[in-house]
């Protein structure tokens, strides 16, 4: 006979508008295991399984602490409460929690006034964009209504209502505060009725899903508007995000991220956290490194379809990984439809081109170990898009306006500062060649692991790399000879840099955030173990303009006891966004 050992969660802190799906393990007659799903519609020897969902409805009334949503609230900010901030923003755990998040918390104070002196309706403009809210009738749970009029059990002040009928239960704003109770019982498939005891679990409390401050859009010269989603409406203009979504497979292959709760490490709850995150930056093209394929197809194409934007996607080459294909990461560009068309896509593999390079430079007795060290995987996606007639993003009515996006991670251990180099070169000469053939504006992004003094960085944003710079001191295959090589004609600046070039005192706390030296930003990507800019826009400052930039955090912002992934922001980098007005011949190397 079919028989349940064991039912359990991954996590047992469940998250509005997250899929909490237990794991179920079943015992067949033959005394083989199966954690198989055994529908009604499919029974396995004679029996199927069924679930039930129940959430329990306490006479106490409970609240959930705004910094550590996990944990119940002991106190409350009277200012929150004066301010007409969302009460739930207003609670703590303890007076120290109340301490340490004072200086972020009083931003939601000033922020607040602000947003009412300008237009009256704080809390849209504060908290629109990042809206925890999840609508009950969005959700779909099993057969159950979301207020089931029977109630099925109560218990001194406690009662128990159904409000799911699947093994899969999404919780709903409802839901907040309260345990939840999972239920698996074999049943005869003949005769309808249950066989033996039903396995039951229970949850901690439903929590909120914790939001970040909102980043707002900085006018770099003065000119933009803001619209009621806080995007720059400017005519003739586009946003262009970046953002290393940080993948599943090295969110969890380790203890890196030992500091953030494994609640708020889950795929379920970051896949969510990551994808309100995305949509709400309302950007018109979205360049994603650190997706997975399985991930990229099952979950971000389709919703963001949803939301109007067409994918592509490509995936990392698979010489070195030996893991689950399907884990494999790569690249994906997002465009919005009514913005844009696709015209072409070019798809760079490394470890093509390394392969290339040592039939033409290296010795056949020296090929095996040249490509040990070249070969890791990497790629990049080059978009070309064509803006839509009825909405093209430049001033110049009747003439096609082409528009080419490059999207790579360039992940290479620091030792190897030559193969790493050579990878940004090999790109960039790629795109000259795209350039060549069309007049065309170009955008290159993403995640180069590469900080703004390293050798990669100098190639990209000053086109060539000085002889005495001490990256160029490894170079074990001699490829990075003749230096003269390593230089192209690409007018490529940093958007970011755009900050420092700002006058004014509204832009000093954001000239603040950057490297005196560089201009980027001081960091993208914020853990325990390393703090500092890996991700970066560039673009070819002959043809494009920066309108405004998405505002950079300081370590204040990201609060003192924590670092990335947290609650709050679901990846270890930070996302870039930028506007973007065509220009042409506006600057030249």
């Amino acid at each position: 006979m079919l028989s349940v050992l064991r039912v359990h969660l991954p996590s047992d802190i469940p998250i509005i508008g997250c899929e909490l799906t237990p794991y179920v393990l079943l015992r067949r007659s033959d005394n083989n295991f199966t954690t198989d799903d055994v529908p009604e519609t499919a029974p396995l020897q004679g029996h199927f399984l069924s679930y039930k969902w129940y959430r329990v409805q306490s006479d106490k009334k409970v609240a959930i602490c705004s910094v550590h949503p996990s944990e119940l609230a002991t106190l409350q900010c009277i200012g929150c409460v004066k301010a007409k901030i969302p009460v739930a923003k207003s609670y703590h755990c303890t007076p120290k929690c109340f301490s340490d998040a004072w200086q972020h918390h009083r931003v939601l104070h000033d922020r607040a006034a602000s947003a009412v002196s300008e237009n009256g309706n704080e809390e849209e403009e504060v908290f629109g964009r990042f809206n925890n809210s999840v609508s009950s009738a969005s959700l779909t749970n099993g057969s159950a209504p979301m207020y089931p009029a029977a109630v099925t059990q109560r218990n001194g002040g406690e009662t128990w209502f159904e409000v799911g009928r699947s093994k899969t239960y999404t919780p709903t704003a409802d839901d907040i505060g309260h345990v939840l109770k999972f239920e698996c019982v074999v049943v005869d498939a003949e005769t309808k009725l249950p066989v033996g005891y039903a396995n039951t679990l229970l949850t901690s409390r439903v929590i909120p899903a914790p939001s970040p401050s909102p980043r707002r859009m900085i006018p770099v010269d003065g000119m933009g508007h803001l619209d009621a989603d806080g995007r720059i409406t400017s005519s003739g203009t586009f946003t262009v995000l970046s953002y290393n979504i940080l993948s599943d497979a090295c969110a969890s292959k380790s203890d890196l991220y030992s500091y953030c709760p494994s609640w708020a490490l889950s795929w379920p709850y970051r896949r969510q956290n990551l994808l309100r995150e995305i949509v709400g930056y309302c950007a018109d093209i979205i360049c994603l490194q650190e997706i997975q394929s399985d991930h990229y197809e099952e979950f971000f194409s389709p919703e963001l379809d949803k939301h109007g934007y067409y994918g592509l996607y490509k995936r990392k080459t698979k010489e070195v990984y030996n893991g689950n294909p399907n884990k494999i990461d790569g690249c994906a560009t997002f465009f919005r439809r009514d913005r844009f068309s696709h015209v072409k896509k070019y798809e760079v593999e490394f470890n093509k081109a390394a392969q290339s390079l040592t039939d033409a430079i290296i010795p056949p007795n020296l090929q095996t170990a040249a490509l040990n060290r070249l070969v890791k995987d990497n790629v990049a996606l080059i978009a070309v898009l064509e803006a839509k007639v009825n909405n093209p993003p430049v001033d110049s009515p009747g003439k096609r306006q082409l528009l080419c996006v490059a999207n790579t991670h360039i992940n290479v251990p620091e030792d190897l500062k030559d193969v790493k180099l050579w990878q940004v070169h090999t790109l960039l000469k790629g795109l000259e060649k795209i350039a060549a053939s069309a007049d065309i504006p170009m955008l290159v992004c993403g995640d180069f692991n590469s900080v703004p003094e390293s050798a990669p960085h100098a190639l990209l944003a000053m086109g060539k790399v000085d002889a005495s710079h001490p990256d160029l001191a490894v170079d074990p295959l001699n490829i990075l000879h003749p230096l003269n090589r390593l230089a192209h004609q690409l007018p490529l600046v940093s958007a970011y840099s755009s900050f420092a070039r700002t006058v004014g005192l509204g832009f000093e706390q954001h000239k603040r955030r950057l490297n005196i030296t560089t201009n980027e930003p001081l960091f993208t990507h914020f853990t325990r173990d390393f703090i500092g800019s890996l991700d970066y826009i560039f673009y070819t400052a002959d043809s494009l303009v920066v309108e405004s930039l998405l505002e950079l955090l300081d370590e204040e912002s990201l609060r003192k006891d924590t670092a990335l992934p947290s609650p709050e922001w679901s990846s270890d980098h930070l996302a870039l966004l930028a506007e973007f007005r065509c220009c042409k011949n506006r600057y030249r190397r």
